[in-house]
């Protein structure tokens, strides 16, 4: 897997006004094809090695006068009939007279008849074939059409216009954005005061209850609300306990939680993040995986090319699911790409991905499993014995924990510390007025503190690429 781009240098000028850099784009590399024998060298490889003589040719032949023929006849009968083959020939010489004559084996390699040095029938050097990219584009210009539509909706909320930036009290809107949402957000990232609200038409609302989970009739749509983008190590997520559940930093033991860097990873290899109004209920053990649910909305890796950013909303389209074990709990992973990706028409099925992004989906078994080991924590273990389930099945899971959020939504399962306020959901029993909330504080577009550099540390584990 490649991390460098292959765009031309006016295909990037072209890009130049978008904000979200091409060169963060995966490629996937496929193993290359075994290079085909050449005719020359499948009939130098069905030749046998020549016999190992008792008496030189040579001599016996000078000494005979009759081997030379007998071996060009051979070799030209056996050359008419196999186009190349070894011919092997019995000379009889006598050195001496009246001593019984001694038998001398002569080899001649032919082709077409013709007697020819045995190394002249040498394979070429192989020749490897350049690896292809899975899904590169045939036309520079083609990629670099796909790419800005793909950019174009999916702009980084730190492009915002001058004049929403302008007001502190108003979260800015990235142009180009589809998306009804915006963000609010709070305090320098990377510090415990840290928040990332969502507001739709500049009304404050819950990412895990007011976000419709189906973005289409059809419900083969679903919205995803981005925590984690790749490549990052901070832990963010919905926050469960606080009202509207803004997006925080985890919190262990006092301090911020990042996950570390298990060689060859670098952070999170995905756009980690949700399925809105959607819920692993920890009161239920499910019959396959024998494990109760982690208490958490359902988590999403979206494996697009391109890096989100933390609050945004996706809409992707579901290709398959893992078991994680992870303390006793049951805690989903659902394999999705977003719905503008380039490669998004080509993806409907968990087999579609390990053609298209070969070893993705093992790398992504090896994180979940490993990704703990540096804080001291054992090995993740998978139900299924690691296998990723298919889209039927990971669309029954978004379905059960659907209807796990409808029961506590409507107060059917009691909340036990979860915070359902919301400003949509009117059947819910914490429905709120938004003239009712209280004023959130003022946007504030900080720059990121700085972390401490032991994050950036690799941790080699053992066995793990195994």
């Amino acid at each position: 897997m490649l991390s460098r781009r292959l765009f031309r240098s006016q295909d990037l000028r072209r890009l130049g006004s978008r904000n979200l850099s091409t060169l963060d784009l995966w490629f996937f590399m496929e193993k290359p094809a075994k290079a085909e024998a050449s005719p020359r060298a499948a009939a130098s490889a069905a030749s046998p090695a020549p016999a190992r003589q008792q008496v030189s040719p040579r001599r016996a032949l000078k000494r005979a006068g009759t081997g030379t023929d007998a071996g060009t006849d051979a070799g030209t009968d056996a050359g008419a009939v196999a186009g190349s083959r070894s011919a092997t020939t019995p000379a009889t010489a006598s050195p001496t007279p009246g001593a019984p004559p001694v038998e001398a084996t002569t080899t001649a390699t032919t082709v077409t008849g013709v007697p020819m040095d045995p190394h002249a029938l040498a394979p070429p050097p192989p020749h490897y074939p350049r690896p292809s990219i899975s899904y590169y584009p045939k036309s520079p210009s083609q990629r670099t059409q796909q790419i800005a539509a793909h950019l174009s909706c999916a702009s980084s909320p730190s492009s915002s216009s001058s004049s929403s930036s302008s007001s502190p009290s108003k979260p800015p809107r990235p142009p180009n954005m589809a998306s009804p949402y915006s963000l609010r957000k709070i305090a320098a990232p990377n510090t415990l005061e840290h928040r990332v609200y969502l507001e739709k038409d500049g009304v404050p609302i819950s990412p895990f209850h007011d976000i419709p989970l189906y973005a289409n009739q059809e419900q083969t749509i679903l919205n995803m609300v981005v925590e984690i983008p790749r490549w990052t190590n901070a832990k963010l997520e919905i926050s469960k306990e606080e009202l509207l559940n803004p997006i925080k930093q985890d919190i262990k033991k006092g301090k911020l939680r990042y996950v570390r860097n298990c060689f060859p990873h670098k952070g999170y290899l995905w756009n980690y993040g949700a399925f809105p109004q959607t819920w692993e209920d920890p009161n239920v053990v499910h019959p396959e995986t024998k494990a109760k649910g982690d208490n958490d909305p359902l988590d999403v890796c979206e494996i697009g090319e391109l890096v989100g950013y933390t609050g945004q909303v996706k809409q992707v389209k579901v290709l398959g699911v893992m078991a994680l074990l992870d303390e006793e709990e049951t805690d989903w992973k659902v394999i999705v790409i977003d719905v503008n990706d380039p490669l998004a028409p080509k993806l409907n099925d968990i087999e579609d991905v390990e053609r298209a992004l070969p070893g993705l989906l093992r790398a992504t078994n090896e994180w979940f499993r490993i990704y703990k080991i540096p804080d001291g924590k054992p090995e993740n273990q998978f139900a299924f014995t690691g296998e990723c389930k298919n889209r039927e099945y990971a669309m029954d899971v978004v379905r059960e924990c659907a209807e796990a959020w409808d029961r506590l939504i409507s107060g059917k399962t009691p909340a036990n510390g979860v915070s359902i306020g919301n400003t949509t959901v009117t059947h819910s029993v914490n429905h709120i007025s938004p003239d009712k909330l209280a004023p959130l504080p003022p946007h504030q577009e900080l720059p990121a503190e700085k972390i401490d550099s032991s994050i950036d540390k690799w941790f080699f584990i053992s066995g793990a690429s195994t």
